[in-house]
């Protein structure tokens, strides 16, 4: 089995029962592998051991097709790139399609980490959830991507628009900063504000560490929360994709959670 993706929005792994064959993987006729889902709900018992890395292929609608490629996750031919992602307002493709209501929106990130964005005005509330914000605030609606993304631009002067796992990871077990937040609100004046509990129960930061073993605490955008051996961890889930996976505990060394703090 291969780790194929993840899903931040319910929290889940996707398993392809897909081997490494580099005859198959070059073979576009090649039936496509079957996908299992893997929910990660809390108390879900993990047990697979990581083995050889390589490219995580390709998802269909008729399940997944595999490659062989070593980069990882993907490889050049199997890496896709959103061009709304970089918009700034003009767009980049043939025709522009974002013609919908688009919410303009802040997001926190404990203690004191921001940013801005812009999603579909329905989906506003899922993106949040989606990026494992702590705290959320709608600050205008506008009819498009388009002028979304302009706004986004100009304000991306002061506030960035975009956080690094590195950063969403060091606010785990901690607590947003409430001065900051409202600091940057008053900037504003918000239609609606959020806040999320992913309900990990977390007393101090978890040790970063890749694997799939264990007792699962959550998901936090796409942090994975486990329990194994008497310490926490919190695993970026797209450092699992391309995995080979064998069922049974891991077999690495992995450090305590103890000191984690230093």
């Amino acid at each position: 089995m291969q780790i194929v993706g993840y899903d931040t929005d319910d929290g889940g792994l996707l398993l392809s029962d897909s081997v490494r064959d580099d005859a198959a993987s070059a073979d576009p006729r090649h039936p496509t592998a079957t996908v299992e889902y893997v929910p990660l709900d809390p108390g879900t018992e993990l047990a697979y051991r990581l083995d050889d890395r390589h490219c995580a292929g390709t998802l269909t609608d008729d399940g997944h097709r595999p490659c062989d490629a070593d980069d990882t996750p993907h490889c050049p031919d199997h890496t896709s790139t959103w061009v709304c992602a970089r918009c700034t307002g003009t767009c980049l493709k043939d025709e522009m399609d974002c013609v919908d209501d688009h919410a303009i929106y802040l997001a926190a990130f404990a203690p004191e980490t921001f940013k801005v964005g812009v999603t579909k005005a329905y989906r506003l509330e899922t993106r949040l959830r989606e990026q494992g914000a702590d705290r959320g605030a709608h600050i205008r609606t506008v009819e498009n991507g388009r002028i979304a993304r302009e706004i986004e631009a100009e304000l991306a002067a002061g506030i960035p628009d975009r956080v690094r796992v590195p950063a969403k990871l060091a606010g785990l077990g901690r607590s947003v900063d409430d001065a900051a937040w409202a600091a940057l609100l008053d900037e504003f004046d918000p239609i609606e504000t959020f806040a999320f509990d992913y309900g990990l129960g977390l007393s101090e930061r978890p040790v970063a560490e890749t694997l799939a073993a264990g007792r699962v605490r959550g998901t936090k955008g796409r942090l994975l929360v486990l329990d194994h051996g008497g310490s926490t961890y919190a695993v970026d889930m797209r450092d699992l994709v391309g995995y080979e996976v064998i069922e049974g505990d891991t077999d690495r060394r992995l450090q305590s959670s103890l000191g984690a703090f230093g």
